[in-house]
């Protein structure tokens, strides 16, 4: 399948996300490996954060007893941050998550780096398999609007519909669908949602996820690849086919 392109001179992506989840060795405690990790990115990703994660129990009494609850608290995920906080790298109980927020240029320009990090990683980790690759944007669209007012149409294919039309108008809206490709197997998991209008723009988040959930080898960095590519040229293929000619026409203007 020849790979679907997207240029955009002004993409409105505010978020883009690479998980690539793993099973990682029996055992393995993120706050044992806390002092290597941060040898491995320190470098590149000089500011460190950590995520905890707290759960409650609760007992049900006896009879003529309270009561009991007990809490644990442990370690979820070492996040790694460049000194103007827009990449991120994160080492997680589930896997490894390489994060780029505005501006974002090209997919093509950071895979050196997750390639890099992600060798860190499996030096770090050595994850027994990796079971999903996830690749999610989220985007910011400005709907320019008229007299307070949008057609939806104009500016998306795939647009919520309200059932009359001509009596009733949005007040916010949110809409979405998952589905699988039947080529591949690939998912896709999209959204669109309203913001408040802020002067005379309307904000619209797309948030166009895809996943692949084939198993492989961790160390196989080509096949790894392989299935990002393939998820990006889905990624690309459900934005062409969520926008019109007239949206895509705003990310085009400096």
């Amino acid at each position: 399948m020849e790979e679907t392109k997207l240029t955009l001179q002004n993409p409105p992506i505010i978020e883009a996300v690479l998980d690539i989840d793993c099973d990682l060795p029996p055992g393995l405690q993120l706050s044992a490996i806390e002092s290597a990790a941060k040898e491995c990115f320190d470098d590149r990703y000089p500011k460190f954060r950590t995520q905890f994660v707290q759960e409650h129990q609760i007992t049900a009494p006896t009879s003529g007893s309270e009561p009991t609850v007990s809490i644990r608290q442990g370690v979820r995920a070492f996040q790694f941050l460049q000194d103007d906080e827009r990449q991120l790298v994160q080492v997680s109980e589930t896997g490894f998550s390489f994060n780029r927020l505005a501006p974002y240029t090209d997919l093509d320009d950071y895979l050196p780096e997750i390639e890099r990090s992600w060798h860190l990683y499996l030096n770090l980790c050595k994850p027994v398999k990796v079971i999903m690759i996830r690749l999610r944007y989220i985007n910011r669209i400005l709907l320019p609007l008229t007299a307070g007012k949008v057609e939806l149409d104009d500016y998306f294919k795939v647009a919520p519909r309200l059932a009359d039309e001509d009596n009733l108008g949005f007040i916010k809206f949110l809409s979405q669908y998952a589905a699988i490709e039947i080529n591949t197997g690939n998912q896709v998991n999209s959204v669109l949602a309203s913001q408040p209008a802020q002067g005379d723009t309307l904000p619209i988040i797309f948030d166009n996820g895809v996943l692949a959930l084939d198993p492989g080898e961790p160390d196989e960095w080509d096949w790894i690849l392989g299935k990002i590519q393939s998820l990006r040229d889905l990624k690309n293929r459900i934005f062409k086919n969520t926008v019109t000619e007239q949206c895509l026409n705003l990310f085009q203007q400096p």
